[in-house]
């Protein structure tokens, strides 16, 4: 064999070997980079995980300005990331690029209530959030969300359309409403995550349930769905106490209540234009 064809010989003999080789890699590729999922878990057993889980690794949560915590806790069976806040603030003046308010609040506590609240109406829009100590002091944990896709700011940014529109505004219309009902005077783009699926995700209350009885932003009352509002009207300070009376001052809940009747008002004026049942996720 001549040297020229011996060289050619070798050629095809390595082309082969490329063909042979490529499609077995693809796959393997593929498998180490698929994101791992958290199995499907009721509220209760978030609530016992974020209860009994032992913290294994934790880091400053990187957004906001309450010193907040981002923890890795594991049960030994599941491992998943927690959202840690302590901050219990009160101040009798506190002055902010929004103005003035008086008897100011930042407490974790409200994170705890206002999971509490939006479970009692089925609104499904807080993530799970419970009581416990961290370290010496007590504090919020809070289910870190799966699946983000984006926050409301970066989604604007982009100028990214929700693919089911009017499952998102039926979301953000229930989100609105809900601001309203807890007095969350600090919501921003930020703290709505948008999921895979593009379910709304609310986190950060430590700025709600304030004591004034009229809506801060009456406006953003537009529509309401069905069952929400009879839950809505079904609420009182019994079952309330019930709920948040341990997060909760009774002056609070009974704001609650009051803004709970404005809200409930403007709703039935609008009659059948101010209902809609929600598009399941």
């Amino acid at each position: 064999m001549s040297r020229r064809a011996a060289l050619i010989a070798l050629w095809l003999v390595m082309c082969v070997g490329w063909l042979t080789v490529t499609p077995q890699a693809g796959p393997t590729h593929q498998a180490s980079a698929a994101p791992s999922s958290t199995p499907a878990l009721s509220d209760q057993e978030i609530e016992q995980f974020l209860l009994k889980g032992r913290v294994i690794k934790s880091s400053g949560a990187g957004k906001g300005i309450t010193g907040s915590v981002r923890a890795t806790m594991t049960d030994g069976t599941l491992t998943h990331d927690v959202h840690i806040q302590v901050i219990d603030e009160s101040k009798r003046e506190f002055r902010s690029q929004q103005g003035t308010e008086f008897n100011f609040r930042d407490s974790w506590m409200f994170n705890v209530a206002a999971y509490k609240i939006d479970r009692l109406l089925g609104l499904g829009l807080v993530p799970v959030s419970v009581e416990r100590r961290w370290r010496s002091t007590l504090g919020a944990y809070t289910w870190w969300v799966d699946d983000v896709l984006m926050d409301e700011s970066e989604r604007l940014k982009k100028k990214v359309s929700p693919p089911d529109l009017e499952r998102w505004n039926q979301q953000m219309q229930m989100l609105r409403l809900f601001d309203q009902l807890i007095a969350n005077i600090d919501r921003n783009l930020g703290n709505l995550l948008i999921g895979k699926d593009w379910t709304i995700w609310a986190i950060d209350h430590t700025r709600a349930f304030r004591t004034q009885a009229a809506l801060k932003t009456p406006g953003n009352i537009a529509r309401c769905d069905r069952q929400v509002l009879a839950k809505l009207k079904q609420l009182d300070k019994v079952s309330l106490k019930a709920a948040v009376g341990s997060h909760l001052q009774t002056y609070e809940i009974d704001a609650v209540l009051k803004r709970r009747d404005v809200i409930v008002a403007m709703i039935e004026q609008r009659g059948e234009s101010g209902l809609f049942d929600r598009t399941p996720r």
